[in-house]
């Protein structure tokens, strides 16, 4: 039984569970496969809609085929470029992660190289590193969180979960797609360009977090250029990193909690240097 064919105006239709599918299922839970494809998954409106803005390369992108399309949804196929792909209902709903729901539209996109030269960085710069992560909605909220108060990049160091399975990418409501995520194998790696950038000049100060800092955060001057580092959710900042860091600032907290969500610590840190550079330009 065929189980691929292209339909009169040369979009490629899927109805079986055919290879191709299998393969962009696989991109669902295996990161491994990921890896060798080269491309992942994006699912919803707005972390589609912002690949596309910001001019990311989209290989494929996936329609149902047993319905009308909204006014978006093909000003994304007309605006996306890559291969465009009708697909059963129930096929598509795998691969939009949701049991219930058939999404309108899900992207094949390319994995970006992890470079840390796609961060921009200026007298301005306000990034953050997270080390070691275990939970990919961490990485996607802190990204959120990023690019919210005006961050520049996230890199996410050693051995930690992909900044690029879909559940990331969801946590993070397309803001994984607006500003650029680098892995790096060691801390030593962004310490070497942290050094370069030193040695051209720009006077980056490195942060760490940590509930016994030495002082709140809300007495340091964040101002300048900074790179914030957020640990593990467990076990915390790793001894590299905290050797490293040119000081540990501590957030005050009332209450029974003992600390914070991790995404959530950066979140706050992110949060009062965007208040400090705002009265600071005033």
């Amino acid at each position: 039984m065929v189980n691929r064919r292209h339909s009169a105006s040369g979009d490629v239709r899927i109805t079986r569970a055919n290879a191709r599918f299998q393969q962009w299922q696989a991109l669902l839970g295996n990161r491994a496969k990921r890896q060798r494809a080269g491309e992942f998954l994006i699912q919803g409106v707005r972390p589609i809609s912002l690949a596309v803005e910001f001019g990311w390369p989209v290989h494929a992108l996936i329609y149902d085929a047993e319905r009308p399309l909204s006014s978006w949804a093909e000003q994304m196929l007309k605006a996306a470029g890559g291969e465009r792909v009708a697909m059963a209902s129930d096929l598509l709903r795998e691969l939009g992660g949701k049991d219930e729901d058939v999404p309108e539209l899900v992207a094949v996109a390319a994995l970006p190289d992890d470079e840390l030269s796609r961060i921009q960085v200026g007298p301005s710069f306000l990034g953050a590193v997270f080390d070691r992560p275990n939970n990919p909605g961490n990485i996607g909220t802190m990204a959120r969180s990023l690019d919210a108060f005006g961050g520049a990049g996230l890199i996410v160091t050693g051995h930690a979960a992909d900044p690029y399975d879909p559940r990331s990418v969801r946590a993070s409501t397309g803001s994984l797609l607006a500003l650029p995520v680098v892995r790096s194998h060691s801390h030593r790696e962004v310490l070497a360009w942290v050094e370069g950038l030193r040695a051209q000049g720009l006077p980056l100060t490195v942060v760490g977090t940590d509930e016994s800092g030495a002082c709140d955060v809300a007495d340091l001057d964040l101002t300048g250029p900074t790179l914030l580092v957020v640990g593990n959710e467990t076990t915390g900042l790793s001894a590299g990193w905290r050797q490293a860091c040119d000081t540990m600032a501590r957030i005050p907290m009332a209450g029974s909690a003992s600390s914070l969500n991790a995404a959530s610590a950066a979140t706050v840190v992110l949060y009062e240097a965007a208040r400090q550079r705002r009265r600071h330009t005033a």
